[in-house]
């Protein structure tokens, strides 16, 4: 007898559980869920959404909460519900699709797939009743219908054809292609052109922060000393740290702008936004000295371990954009409310922010700053930080968003790095032993295999962990290697790519797929070669390999990243725009840096200078005089002098001489 009930509520997913209550008879995307509906003969209805989707919120209110629409889905389809954060594999392979129908993608995503699972026809949101120029639902659900009752052979075959191309495209191999910088210049030249020269960001709105073409962009810097493309990075951060985007008084980046500006956000705050923005500010803040960027860094890493950190010292997902059912009501602010708190204080408020509400928001007013605000406003750091302090104590006492508590294995790792990568940057040693705390508890979660989940919840885990969960693990073990000198992270980082090569690697060796060889519900294998807001899977494996590689000297771990980048590049030939994640670990692998400093832990004066300068590129290995520098291999299998202090710094094969004077080598790593 199959159950005819919602079989979300003891999901480990917060997203699914928010939903364990709807009429409609969900399933979560399982085996069992997928032989229901080749057993019943039904189409599958496939809703795909995330917690802190704004747009999933109203759809599910408008329509999964409404008895006559869930009668009619349970009728007629198998309704199966997807985190797209806890099964990106599924998310991606679907949004494809609906792309390749020629259909503008987007969340919630809703499509119909044959009893087999092979995708038909779909869209996003549609409203409960026809409007915004969308069906209605329930018009959509019976057009389905009737259309698969009317038309099913010629359904088959078009399905069967599309999920074809899909899977070719994205989980197809070719022959390898040329690695050469040419490709990152053209990248850079096309990203530069695309640039909102007064504004900041890409052109037009809405805006996102676009971390991948923000690093192809600094890496066209780093090789080439090109201003301009170093500009368009600072700049567009200068304006979206300023713009409402940002959380002034809790600190933390919201996922995108809905408005050129950077005024009115999407107001959810996502994990991965935060990590790769803290990245990047830390190395922005190291080129220029702006202390915009290192207020934003503090205040995101306040927020960080404020209100995301989890019991277990890892990250939870997202934090929601609604409240008590409005959008942003956490976050916004009338006039009467800052001057109610702040009393005789609030001109010196208004002198550092400012509030505006455009009419395109309905809500109440959001904080930002011009450009002269922010300058005031580092100046006085320590007057603003006590008000927006007092702000933040009265703001804690309204209905806070919801929180998304499982923790994603590959978006902890991206924050493990920022976190190691800004605590070497301004000397914040708590920061740092908050990524090593999340890097144990992600080791923790791990099954008696050593294998990884991909998501966790409590003591739910979802096993096993997809190819972008090690490769993030390998990228935080090297980064807290260089933070912390613990060779144990390099053993950690070298037993996940065992496990990564064991499970995820293609069967010719060239490269991997997202999801392992054991997965038992994935309709086709993809690789994870498309950039979403994070760098595509195969770019941080790709990351990944090349910096162990480098920071061990493994010369056979060499020659394998060298593989994984020329079959990447090959399969990426004519779609550079939505691969720049791996084009820019291209340049990783064309370029990579080391540097090797030996010093006496009684008078430092090198290790501060690298910590201050850091390079994407570059791999950094620190080492007391006298000790034993095996593990510090310059190219060639050379072994740096440890009897006296001294920095070396390579470019592939190529080292300079021995560095020993603390402005020398500030120099050499600041040369282009």
């Amino acid at each position: 007898m199959l159950p005819q009930d919602n079989l979300l509520r003891d999901e480990g997913s917060p997203y699914l559980r928010q939903h364990g209550d709807n009429p409609v008879h969900w399933r979560p995307w399982s085996p069992a869920a997928l032989a229901e509906a080749v057993e019943l003969d039904r189409p599958i209805l496939l809703s795909v959404g995330y917690a802190a989707c704004h747009w999933c919120h109203v759809m599910a209110h408008e329509s999964f909460e409404n008895a006559e629409v869930a009668e009619v889905m349970n009728r007629l389809f198998v309704n199966i519900k997807v985190d797209r954060e806890e099964r990106p594999d599924i998310d991606q392979i679907y949004m494809a699709a609906l792309a390749s129908m020629g259909e503008q993608g987007g969340w919630p995503l809703t499509m119909f797939l044959t009893p087999d699972a092979k995708p038909f026809w779909g869209g996003t949101y549609f409203p409960r009743e026809a409007r915004y120029g969308r069906p209605g639902v329930i018009q959509v659900l019976n057009a389905v219908d009737a259309a698969w009752r009317g038309k099913r052979a010629s359904i088959l075959q078009s399905a069967s054809d599309l999920a074809q191309h899909v899977s070719k495209r994205l989980g197809g191999s070719s022959a390898p292609g040329q690695l050469s910088t040419d490709t990152a210049r053209t990248l850079a030249s096309g990203i530069y052109d695309m640039i909102d020269r007064k504004l900041g960001g890409l052109r037009g709105a809405p805006k996102f922060p676009n971390a991948p073409f923000m690093q192809a962009l600094w890496l066209s810097w780093l090789r080439s000393d090109n201003q301009e493309h170093r500009d368009a990075v600072t700049e567009s951060m200068q304006h979206m740290l300023a713009g409402g985007i940002y959380d002034h008084v809790g600190g933390g980046l919201a996922r995108y702008s809905t408005d050129a500006k950077w005024l009115v956000p999407h107001f959810e705050k996502m994990l991965y936004d935060n990590a790769q923005m803290i990245r990047q500010a830390n190395w922005a803040y190291a080129a220029t000295g702006n202390e915009l960027f290192r207020i934003r860094i503090e205040d995101t890493v306040a927020w960080l371990m404020r209100e995301m950190k989890l019991p277990d010292g890892t990250f939870a997902s997202s934090l929601d954009a609604d409240s008590e059912g409005e959008e942003g009501l956490f976050y916004t602010w009338t006039r009467h409310d800052i001057e109610a708190i702040l009393g005789d204080d609030s001109s010196l408020f208004f002198n550092h922010f400012t509030l505006s509400k455009p009419d395109s928001w309905e809500g109440d007013p959001i904080i930002h700053q011009t450009e002269a605000q922010t300058v005031q406003s580092a100046d006085a750091r320590r007057l603003v930080s006590g008000l927006l302090a007092r702000l933040l104590e009265a703001r804690e006492k309204r209905v806070r968003p919801g929180r998304d508590d499982k923790a994603l294995t590959d978006w902890n790792g991206l924050a493990i790095v920022a976190l190691a990568e800004a605590g070497r940057s301004l000397e914040r040693s708590d920061w740092i032993a908050a990524a090593r705390a999340a890097f144990d508890a992600i080791l923790a979660s791990a099954n008696p295999d050593d294998r990884l989940p991909h998501s966790s919840l409590g003591e739910k885990r979802l096993y096993p962990a997809l190819s972008s969960d090690y490769a993030a693990m390998i990228n935080a073990a090297v980064s807290l290697f260089e933070a912390t000198r613990d060779a144990r992270y390099l053993e950690h980082g070298a037993r996940f790519l065992d496990i990564l090569e064991t499970w995820h690697a293609d069967a010719d060796k060239t490269g991997h797929y997202l999801t392992a060889s054991d997965s038992t519900d994935v309709p086709m294998r993809i690789r994870g070669d498309i950039d979403e807001a994070i760098p595509s899977a195969t770019s941080q494996i790709m990351e990944a390999v090349v910096r162990l590689a480098n920071v061990t000297g493994d010369i056979d771990l060499q020659q394998r990243a060298w593989t994984i980048a020329e079959h990447a590049a090959g399969r990426i030939q004519n779609q550079q725009y939505g691969q720049a994640g791996i084009v820019n670990a291209s340049v990783l692998a064309l370029e990579p840096s080391k540097l090797i400093i030996v010093e006496d832990p009684t008078s430092p004066s090198l290790v501060s200078v690298a910590n201050r300068n850091p390079d994407p590129r570059r791999v950094d290995i620190f080492v007391n005089v006298g000790d034993d520098v095996t593990r510090a291999k310059l190219p060639g299998d050379i072994l740096p002098d440890t009897k006296k202090a001294g920095a070396y710094l390579c470019t592939g094969l190529i080292c300079l001489p021995v560095i020993c004077v603390p402005e020398k080598l500030e120099e050499a790593l600041r040369r282009r």
